[in-house]
């Protein structure tokens, strides 16, 4: 008898791909072991300052749901990570393209190119539609730059170029009948 096995969470669903860093705040983001993270950036920037702008712009998509895509899933796990977020974001998350059953090749996951990650998990889940929020940009798949808005490092996805075109992203891809 075949072994049967559960779809992950997200198949079939609207999923947007979250970075932290150069998205959600300014990219210069640094970790000390006593302080945790902080922000070596000018004055005015905080961590997560941008998070209730996306917070504000998911609210007419209630069905998106949020994987993490950030570097920080390796440090403080998904469900660690995930609680740095409102709650109107944390309430959506439902994993992260890092799991630690990768823990054994994780050399082999961080040399991969953050498009390629995130490629690997759209492969996996096969949402109905998806977006990727992320300042990397470098080696993304040609077959996948539809589906990714590049945030600027500095204003994430608050600069003033971005924000227009991650709110027609979102409508394009998670308004009723929004193609994959």
């Amino acid at each position: 008898m075949p072994h049967y096995q559960r779809p992950p969470k997200g198949a079939g669903q609207d999923i947007l791909y979250l970075d932290y860093d150069g998205v959600l705040h300014h990219e210069n983001c640094l970790w000390h072991p006593k302080r945790g993270p902080y922000l070596k950036a000018p004055e005015g920037h905080v961590l997560f300052q941008h998070a209730p702008l996306l917070a504000e712009m998911l609210a007419p998509y209630p069905d998106v749901r949020i994987v993490l895509s950030t570097s920080w899933v390796r440090s403080y796990g998904c469900e660690g990570t995930a609680k740095r977020l409102p709650v109107a974001l944390q309430e959506r998350v439902i994993g992260a393209t890092w799991h630690s059953q990768m823990k054994p090749r994780e050399h082999e996951w961080v040399s991969r190119p953050r498009g390629i990650q995130v490629w690997g998990d759209v492969e996996r889940r096969k949402p109905r539609a998806w977006l990727a929020l992320d300042d990397a940009y470098l080696n993304w798949p040609v077959w996948a730059l539809d589906n990714y808005v590049r945030t600027d490092d500095v204003l994430g996805i608050s600069h003033p170029e971005v924000l227009p075109l991650i709110r027609q992203k979102l409508d394009q891809f998670f308004a009723e009948g929004g193609k994959s």
